[in-house]
This record gives structure tokens, sequence and C-alpha cells, in this order.
């Protein structure tokens, strides 16, 4: 009777493999998550949302655009490290949620927009620019004049 050899198992060959390829896919993935600040990506988005709450704040405000009073909370204000409206990125209270002002990203250009009650913006239609610090990407939104606040690419 001839013995049977059954093999149950992994040869060394096929362990080195896997391990050579998990090791190539997680220094990538490291690679992606150890990147300073956050990506400009994430921060457009982010925008998007401060700028359409202020937006939002002023045509639910009801006041007409002759109305004497402080509009500063329906002001869209763009700083260097701000955005939001020009009473909150001057006050930065924390238990406000319309601004935003992230670490290792700028805006541009720096900016005061109003909105009408219809949210329309008066004056030009601007295009905000933000910049990672250290890699130099860049993304853009851009409000046009009927007040869509539109994503604009990413280089």
């Amino acid at each position: 009777m001839k013995a049977r050899h059954i093999s149950s198992g992994f040869t060394l060959i096929e362990l080195v493999m896997v391990i050579v390829i998990l090791s190539v896919v997680s220094l990538y993935a490291a690679s992606r998550y150890l990147s300073a600040g956050i990506p400009a990506a994430a921060v457009q988005d982010q925008a998007i949302a401060v700028i359409r709450q202020v937006q939002v704040n002023r045509m639910q405000s009801n006041l007409s655009d002759t109305t004497i009073v402080d509009k500063n909370d329906f002001i869209l204000n763009v700083t260097n490290n701000c955005i939001g409206s020009k009473a909150s990125c001057s006050s930065q209270t924390a238990s406000r949620s319309d601004w935003f002002m992230p670490d290792g990203v700028s805006f541009s250009p720096n900016l005061e927009l109003e909105f009408n009650l219809l949210g329309n913006p008066s004056g030009a239609t601007p295009t905000i620019q933000i910049t990672e610090n250290g890699s130099g990407k860049t993304c853009s939104i851009h409000i046009n004049s009927q007040g869509y606040v539109e994503k604009r690419t990413c280089s």
C-alpha cells in the first residue's frame, strides 16, 4: 500500500506573497491618511454647507433690503482663514454653526457678500478658492447670480 500524503495549508511562497501584497496596500493607505490637515475637497463640502446656511438664514429673516438693522448674521464673510456669517467669523462663538475655520487651508478672495430675500447674491457672483497650505491643492466654489452654490473642480 502506498501512503498518501494530504497537504493542508499554504506554501511558504504563498504566505510571503500575501504579506508583500498587504504591505504595499497598507503603505498606500497610510500615506493617504498621514497627510497634514484636512483635504481641500472635504473643506469644500463644509464651506458649501456654511454658505447655504448663511443664505437660508437671510431668506428666512424677512427683513427688507432697506431695513436699517444689524444684518451681520446674514452677510457671507470670506477671510483668509474663515468662511461664514460676518457676525460669527468675528465672534467665533462655538455655539454658532454658521462659520467654519479649518486648519491648514486658506480661502480667497476676501469678500463680504449679501443675499436678498430670494437668496440671490447682491452684486458680483464670486468664485471662492480653497487652497491647502502644505500641498497647494485647490478647490473652488462658485455662487451664481441666482444664488446656486456650485462645487467646482479640485486640482
